[in-house]
């Protein structure tokens, strides 16, 4: 017999569009996804990029409820949905959820979440993948860390299973922006970059030991170390990596003051999050799991708390 549709879920960010189609246990039934980002939806018209991933499964079900998290919910996006305060809970995410009229049947925007002070830092779509691994793992929701590489990467603190703070790192677009506008990208980009584990290793030791000198202090040696003749071309790439990545966990390491590390894990690209576990190991952080298929457990918890389904209780999402 065929699963009938209980709901649809989008992850709609800054470079890519993903729908799936979830059934009464929150397994999904169908993926589709598109290079329709917020940045890149054909025409500017949010409305026809949804109505044609998903026009068929609306009409197939018109009443069927549809939930998305990520960018489409900010300034540059469909519609901005305000931000949730932090600390906040699954419910209060719920409670913010944003009832947009596609034209194509309604969608619910999940908010994000914003912390306010001194330095206001922001969330969006990643609170979703946190509250979807709180739901893949509940052992977490006592206290844990979660860690979100990518261009700007969310350190996200978990306790009693609210979302209690968090920090973000510029790691990847510092990368990105060293890499294409800056000396320090030259070398690789003339000689032709190469992946190497040992360069992306010493990056990581040279910021992990940089001290008092800081990040800034030891930058320029990704060229330095070329002209010495100490670092291949070809690999100051990898060894830049490491430098901006090893200065985000020094930080990050800093932050725990002496106490053991929380439970700590990594969501995300799994070829991003190995290289994020195997420069925890050189700051003795041994202890780290890696968790996928957060985004869509999220959005099935999420869209639970919203009375959009029924609750259940052996989901799989």
């Amino acid at each position: 017999m065929t699963a009938t549709p209980h709901l649809i879920g989008l992850d709609w960010g800054t470079s890519s569009l993903r729908a799936q189609l979830f059934d009464a246990q929150g397994a999904v039934l169908e993926t589709r996804s598109r290079p329709w980002g917020i940045m890149h939806v054909p025409d500017g018209d949010f409305a026809a990029a949804y109505r044609t991933l998903v026009g068929d499964w609306r009409e197939a079900r018109p009443n069927l409820p549809a939930i998305a998290c990520g960018m489409v919910g900010s300034r540059g996006g469909w519609r901005e949905v305000p931000y949730a305060d932090c600390p906040a809970d699954v419910h209060s995410l719920a409670a913010g959820l944003l009832r947009l009229d596609t034209g194509c049947g309604e969608l619910h925007l999940v908010p994000g979440v914003m912390q306010r002070g001194a330095l206001p830092n922001v969330l969006r779509g990643e609170e979703t993948q946190v509250f979807g691994a709180l739901e893949l793992e509940p052992d977490l929701a006592a206290e844990a860390l979660l860690v979100l590489p990518g261009t700007h990467s969310k350190w996200v603190r978990v306790r009693d299973g609210r979302l209690t703070d968090f920090a973000t790192y510029m790691t990847g677009e510092l990368f990105a922006v060293l890499r294409e506008h800056s000396i320090l990208g030259r070398p690789a980009a003339e000689a032709g970059p190469e992946a190497n584990a040992e360069a992306f290793r010493l990056g990581l030791v040279t910021a992990r030991d940089a001290g008092a000198e800081g990040l800034f202090g030891r930058l320029f040696t990704a060229r330095s170390r070329v002209l010495a003749g100490e670092l291949g071309a070809a690999h100051s790439l990898d060894y830049l990596s490491g430098l901006l990545i090893g200065e985000e966990l020094r930080s990050q390491v800093a932050a725990l003051k002496g106490a053991p590390c929380p439970p700590l894990v990594l969501i995300g690209d799994a070829a991003l999050c190995q290289r994020y576990r195997d420069a925890l190991a050189l700051f003795d952080i041994h202890q780290v799991r890696l968790l996928e298929q957060a985004t869509r457990a999220g959005l099935w918890r999420l869209a639970q708390a919203a009375g959009l389904l029924p609750i259940t209780g052996d989901s799989h999402a």
